[in-house]
């Protein structure tokens, strides 16, 4: 399901196109950067997370983020339960347009949070809801 992704690679690779090193010097710049050079195989919840956000690499990140999210629909990052569907969900319209298989996928991820709800903590819960909140519609139809 991974589109054919060879994990083996590093975005720089695949995309055929180095970077350099980050200006300015930031801590995101620097993480960025660092990821882009880092094989897929080997990206954290969080990695995938951090650049989901940034909209750095979508085409090979959303399948393999959304192959973990359809294991554990609420993965978890650095920050909280949810936080790697979060920056999914917040993907531009226009790349799930261009990827309906993804689409497809993602609207079933959506679903099963949604039944999912019942069962979670006092905790969990609300925070979970915010992120279903933020959710286009185009991934819930």
């Amino acid at each position: 399901m991974n589109g054919g992704v060879d994990r083996g690679k590093t975005l720089q690779e695949l995309e055929q196109d180095d970077w350099g090193e980050p200006t300015p010097d930031s801590y995101l710049a620097t993480t960025v950067h660092r990821l882009r050079r880092k094989p897929l195989a080997e990206f954290t919840v969080e990695d995938s997370r951090i650049m989901i956000g940034q909209r750095i690499g979508l085409p090979f990140l959303i399948p393999l983020a959304l192959e973990r999210l359809e294991q554990e629909p609420l993965a978890e990052g650095d920050l909280y339960h949810g936080d790697l569907l979060q920056a999914v969900l917040r993907t531009d319209e226009s790349f799930w347009a261009n990827h309906p298989a993804s689409l497809q996928r993602v609207r079933k991820v959506v679903s099963r949070v949604k039944t999912l709800l019942a069962s979670l903590g006092e905790l969990d819960r609300p925070t979970v809801l915010e992120v279903l909140a933020e959710c286009p519609r185009l991934l819930t139809d």
